[in-house]
């Protein structure tokens, strides 16, 4: 099946058509950061078949394709028509036509979540707090709490002084039991979205208290001249009482009825029509929680990094959303955030939790001395991984570059890497032109000492230009480059005057009903 080529104003007109339509840029991800149309989502070659199932899960959805009008979209449609995609579209010209059309390349990623964080703000009104302001209030031992909003892996890398770990979609739940009624609370990420919203969050969920957003986050603290902790603990989150999952329902409820959001139990959601709809089931609870036992179907999503990267969960606009939570407060305050951001969403009523889900067992690697030997090896990790560390005598691999510049290799193959989806597709790719004897080790530099393997470094290989799957734009504003962080911010805060009427008009937070 070949895929039928399509227009820029088709495209647009399709964005807005009210059907389902999933917008996707193949190219690497470093190449999808330097600029891409505001709803599209990236699927990487290399990734494609990892990917395209959990972003994409009905084989029936409208797909449009786009590369750097060099071949790629062209094989990608090739490999998703044999996983069984059948509206299969490809942008003439891709990227570069889109812009020649004069429509705008964003840069960076998460557009949508962060562009709609920067509408919450100036909408609502939220109120901020400078980093000399917080630190003025720390010094004088003001009796307030801050909170990060940010993932717990995030918080442990850096931190502000004094600040405990809170993942936003927690905060309404978790607060009480961490600071009495009516203390100050200042919420802060690592720039400014998940700052907003956390303390937006906060406010939908009652405290009592004074919420303030820490402008520009952990960006803003080291801009202010002060110093962040690294390598803290972000420690457990507080366990609710009975009377605190009590309070937690009664307010859940407030939402949905002030906000109108529907809701659905498993049978009506199992009873929608699987090939007319997309439908993406997330639990929105800590990962903990959901491990211990969730909904059947529900996939893990933590509600704030859910809200704050739409485009990492689901790549169908028009699609319905259905979240799950325990007492209805997490996936309430979600899906208020994510029916702004125009999608369709319900909550999970009488979901019973009695799915459980596991660590998967990792399998014994093979002897690699042994595999390796009189092979022609291959190491299939990203770009500055392999920059950091890879066994002597291996050549990156990159499935995009693979397809452009066909090589020409001899005897057997073994590829290795950190990641099995990179792996996986260049080992895809090299079957497809034609090579046989192959075989993948997912490893690595553990596994590669381990086995009296040489490892070497190798800081400009592959180069910078050839490196297409690391976004460089402002990479290092959280290691030191204040120049980097000031840069990032101007386009945080830009990116609201760079949407056209179509793009404005998709968010809309949402205001209680009268």
């Amino acid at each position: 099946m070949s895929a039928a080529r399509i227009s820029v104003a088709e495209v647009r007109a399709a964005l807005t058509d009210g059907g389902e339509v999933a917008l996707i840029d193949l190219r690497e991800f470093g190449q999808y950061g330097e600029g891409h149309p505001f709803f599209a989502v990236n699927i990487p070659f290399s990734r494609l078949e990892a990917d395209a199932p959990r972003l994409m899960p009905r084989r029936s959805v409208r797909c449009i394709l786009f590369d750097n009008a060099d071949g790629i979209a062209g094989r990608g449609a090739e490999v998703m028509a044999a996983m069984g995609y059948s509206d299969l579209h490809i942008l003439d010209g891709g990227a570069p036509g889109w812009a020649a059309a004069g429509h705008t390349l964003f840069k960076g990623v998460n557009l949508p979540s962060k562009t709609f964080g920067e509408l919450v703000e100036h909408q609502f009104g939220t109120p901020l707090i400078t980093a000399e302001e917080l630190r003025a209030m720390q010094a004088a031992g003001r009796d307030m709490l801050v909170l990060d909003g940010r993932s717990a892996p995030e918080f442990t890398k850096m931190s502000i002084p004094g600040a405990r770990s809170c993942p936003n979609a927690e905060l309404g739940y978790r607060v009480p039991q961490m600071a009495a009624p009516g203390t100050p609370i200042v919420v802060n990420c690592a720039g400014r979205t998940r700052s907003i919203i956390g303390a937006e969050t906060l406010r939908l969920a009652g405290w009592s208290g004074p919420v303030h957003a820490l402008r520009n986050g952990t960006q803003g603290w080291r801009l202010a001249g002060y110093d962040l902790d690294h390598g803290m603990d972000a420690g457990n989150l507080p366990q609710v009482p009975p009377e605190g999952v009590a309070a937690a329902k009664i307010r859940a409820q407030e939402l949905i009825d002030s906000y109108g959001i529907p809701v659905a139990d498993l049978p009506e959601v199992g009873g929608w029509d699987a090939d007319a709809h997309t439908t993406f089931r997330f639990d929105v609870r800590t990962p903990d929680e959901y491990c211990a036992g969730h909904a059947p179907g529900f996939a893990s999503a933590p509600g704030g990094q859910l809200v704050q990267a739409t485009d990492e969960k689901l790549a169908v606009r028009g699609a319905r959303i259905v979240l799950s939570c325990d007492t209805g407060l997490r996936a309430a305050t979600t899906a208020i955030w994510l029916m702004g951001m125009g999608h369709a969403v319900w909550l999970l009523q009488d979901g019973a939790m009695s799915e459980k889900a596991g660590p998967t067992p990792a399998a014994a690697p093979p002897d690699l001395k042994a595999t390796i030997t009189d092979a022609t090896l291959l190491d299939a990790s990203k770009g500055m991984d392999y920059r950091a560390g890879h066994i002597a005598g291996a050549a990156w691999a990159n499935r995009a570059h693979l397809h452009r510049n066909r090589p020409d290799l001899t005897g057997p193959i073994v590829i290795v890497g950190r990641d099995a989806a990179l792996i996986n597709g260049v080992h895809q790719e090299l079957i497809s032109q034609g090579y046989t004897q192959i075989k993948t080790v997912v490893s690595g530099p553990q596994d590669w000492r381990a086995a009296g393997l040489e490892i070497v470094q190798t800081p400009n290989c592959p180069t910078e230009a050839d490196c297409i799957d690391h976004l460089f734009f402002v990479h290092d504003r959280h290691d030191g480059n204040l120049d980097a962080a000031r840069r990032y911010l101007e386009w945080e805060t830009g990116l609201l005057a760079q949407l056209d009427a179509d793009e404005r008009a998709a968010l809309s937070p949402l205001v209680p009903r009268a």
